[in-house]
């Protein structure tokens, strides 16, 4: 019989998957349906790079503060809060009767998105205080990314053959099932310090800005007044922000943080993973469905392989990671994402699509053997009681990374006489970015999994 600290553990493990998969499930489910969304409520690319980016937005500007709040609340009383917030917009989006009101809800849901994301790392980080057993819980929570992206392109293909609004209103029981699962959880520690509203205020405007900024530049042109406008504001709050965590008692960032060699890469590790993990999906999905003609069901079985790879490999992450070093599954990761975002580039436009779906594979290997040893890199690096604020940290750079993307991606597939162009070079400046943070990963401490 498990023990009631074993058996807590593993409630804590159970509700951080759901968590994960819940956040992870509504990031990729709603591209295939982006062509059913904007025939029924209307609006242009940019419109539904908004139904996208709405919910990127503030799940960026928001995940510092929400990291920072989680270690001061408690990670359970902030991850309970997120998913029930998360319940309650899901619901709104799929009662959504115009595009306004949808990218109103996105974004509530991005809201709670980044309240859930850092709090479920951190519930991990004080489940499993042991090295090695947090590096094996961590691969096991990949799992509910892995699942969530393998099933959502699918899943979102499938339901928007009834009805779109389907892909929001199945996080209700999913929700309910984590609510219900972290009741059995312990109690989480807190941060006794108080809240930093400055720093917090100028960190949601700083991020919300350079994300906004690359957003509007996406379709207007980075020398757009809103756009310049947007990234002056960002620069201000940036260093506005940065003065004011070096210079307070109780800073909502502590600076030392960033000290340290092994955060700095894995920020910059999860910047450039994101670039090509959510680029590929937006860009191929409006390829393969405005240029070769798929319906959004056979676009999500186009996905299928991609996301099925990680669903396969994440389990054996940790094991892999023990065996060969997590700084080398990293690289290997990081290297095979740019093998196969190159190779697409170079296929011609009528290859079939199923040797595109093959290729693709290539990019999503690297969900597995990047993002859990990233992750336990990080959390391994800095103490318990600032995990959350930590975990905030890399999914903010995720974020972004994200975000600029979709934004820089979304403006070069905008006219119909450069699309295809557009798609190649969005997948080069993907694979550029791989290559380069390969490189950089190179300096990690060579480390076994279990250090």
């Amino acid at each position: 019989m498990a023990s009631p600290t074993t058996t807590r553990s593993r409630s804590t493990l159970v509700a951080a998957i759901i968590g994960f998969f819940l956040i992870t499930l509504d990031a990729v489910v709603v591209n295939v349906t982006l062509p059913t969304i904007r025939a029924d409520l209307g609006g242009g690319i940019a419109g539904l790079q908004w139904v996208v980016d709405g919910y990127t937005l503030m799940f960026a500007a928001l995940l510092l503060t929400a990291g920072s709040l989680a270690d001061r609340v408690g990670a359970r009383t902030a991850f309970g809060s997120g998913v029930v917030l998360f319940v309650v917009a899901s619901v709104g989006c799929g009662l959504a009767p115009n595009l306004a009101v949808l990218v109103a809800a996105r974004f509530v849901q991005g809201a709670a998105a980044a309240a859930i994301m850092p709090a479920s790392m951190a519930l991990i980080r004080q489940g499993y205080p042991d090295p090695r057993e947090r590096g094996r819980a961590i691969g096991i929570w990949a799992m509910g990314g892995a699942v969530a992206s393998s099933a959502g392109p699918v899943v979102g293909g499938l339901l928007n053959q009834i009805d779109w609004r389907l892909i929001f209103f199945i996080n209700a029981p999913a929700g309910i099932a984590a609510l219900l699962v972290l009741a059995r959880t312990a109690s989480s520690t807190t941060r006794a310090v108080p809240f930093d509203v400055p720093g917090q205020v100028t960190g949601v405007i700083a991020m919300g800005a350079v994300t906004f900024g690359a957003i509007e530049a996406g379709s207007r042109g980075f020398d757009a007044p809103p756009v310049i406008g947007a990234f002056i504001v960002a620069v201000v709050a940036a260093v506005a922000f940065w003065l004011l965590q070096k210079n307070v008692p109780h800073p909502m960032l502590p600076l030392t943080l960033l000290h340290s060699r092994t955060v700095r890469i894995t920020l910059v590790c999860g910047f450039a993973f994101m670039v090509g993990y959510y680029g590929l999906p937006f860009v191929m999905s409006l390829f393969l469905q405005q240029h070769r003609g798929l319906t959004a069901l056979q676009t999500g079985v186009a996905f299928g392989p991609m996301m099925l790879i990680g669903l396969v490999v994440t389990p054996f992450s940790a094991r892999l990671a023990e065996r060969f070093g997590r700084r080398t599954l990293i690289v290997a990761g990081l290297a095979v994402m740019a093998v196969g975002l190159v190779t697409i580039v170079v296929l011609s436009s009528s290859t079939p699509v199923w040797s595109i779906a093959l290729l693709m594979i290539l990019v999503g290997l690297g969900g597995p053997l990047v993002a859990p040893p990233a992750t336990a890199l990080l959390l391994d690096a800095v103490p318990a009681d600032l995990s959350g604020v930590a975990s905030g940290v890399f999914n903010t750079s995720r974020q972004i990374g994200g975000a600029l993307a979709i934004a820089v991606f979304g403006g070069l597939l905008a006219q119909p006489d450069t699309f295809v162009r557009g798609v190649r070079v969005s997948l080069v400046i993907a694979a550029v970015a791989a290559c380069l943070a390969g490189a950089v990963a190179l300096r990690l401490p060579r480390v076994s999994g279990s250090s």
